[in-house]
């Protein structure tokens, strides 16, 4: 079941960074993006002091940097608002390069790809280092309400699965000489689209009548994964103090 989902973000390695539990790091990660969010935007040194744990972080976790950097660019809307914001953005203009951009522009756009691209590059890290399911486990250590965990078990389990059927779908119509070409062609397409919603619905459907008969009760079993120990704590913290301790030096530096 969890074979098919070894793709994507999570990396296959070993290492201290791969041996903490998901609840541990999940903690540590959410902590450091706070600590990132209160650092004051034009608190530059602090910024580099972050991406450096970042970095020490992916060094212990044996990621490579082509890796890293390629999952950074989900954030490339991000970066596309950010860099528009001081041609629009109002207050004062001054010229760059030739250039005349709002003065506030270029501060938000700076808060935004820094902490930003910090946040993302942590959550790139816990994802490349944690299984998908044990991350859903650690959500349920944590006490997040078992609903949301479920939905969420059921998206990742499934979305391969609708994945794979459209693309059985779309090697059908292309074995029978039909490609998608224009505006025409849209009717053909959305009646696709159709009948993979009423596939994944009845499916479901299924799914759900399989698991009653097998006892479900509106719970997820316990699937007995180890408790963290103090020493991964103290392990995990690191992270999260360290860009506090940044985040507050920063915060007095500014007052």
């Amino acid at each position: 079941m969890g074979a098919a989902h070894t793709r994507g973000l999570y990396r296959p390695g070993s290492g201290p960074v791969y041996a903490l539990p998901a609840h541990v790091k999940i903690v540590a990660v959410v902590a450091f993006v706070f600590a990132v969010v209160a650092t004051p935007a034009t608190a530059f040194p602090a910024f580099a002091l972050h991406a450096g744990l970042i970095l020490i972080a992916v060094r212990a976790a044996r990621l490579p940097a082509g890796f890293v950097l390629r999952r950074l660019t989900v954030e490339l809307p991000f970066v596309a608002f950010a860099l528009a914001l001081p041609f629009f953005a109002a207050g004062e203009r001054i010229v760059v390069y030739g250039l005349t951009l709002s003065e506030p522009g270029l501060v938000a756009a700076w808060n935004i790809l820094a902490k930003g691209t910090l946040g993302v590059a942590a959550a790139v890290v816990l994802a490349a280092t944690t299984r998908p399911y044990a991350l859903l486990e650690g959500l349920q250590r944590l006490r997040v309400p078992s609903i949301m965990v479920q939905i969420a078990t059921f998206m990742l389990r499934y979305a391969d699965l609708l994945t794979d059927d459209l693309r059985r779908m779309r090697i059908a119509r292309e074995s029978r000489a039909f490609t998608a070409r224009h505006l025409g062609h849209a009717r053909i397409v959305a009646a696709g689209a159709g009948s993979l919603f009423i596939r994944g619905y009845e499916r479901g459907e299924r799914v759900h009548l399989a698991m009653l008969s097998r006892g479900y009760t509106g719970t997820l079993p316990d699937t007995g994964t180890v408790p963290a120990t103090r020493r991964d704590w103290l392990f995990a913290a690191a992270l999260p103090l360290l860009g506090a301790l940044i985040a507050a030096g920063a915060l007095l530096g500014a007052a």
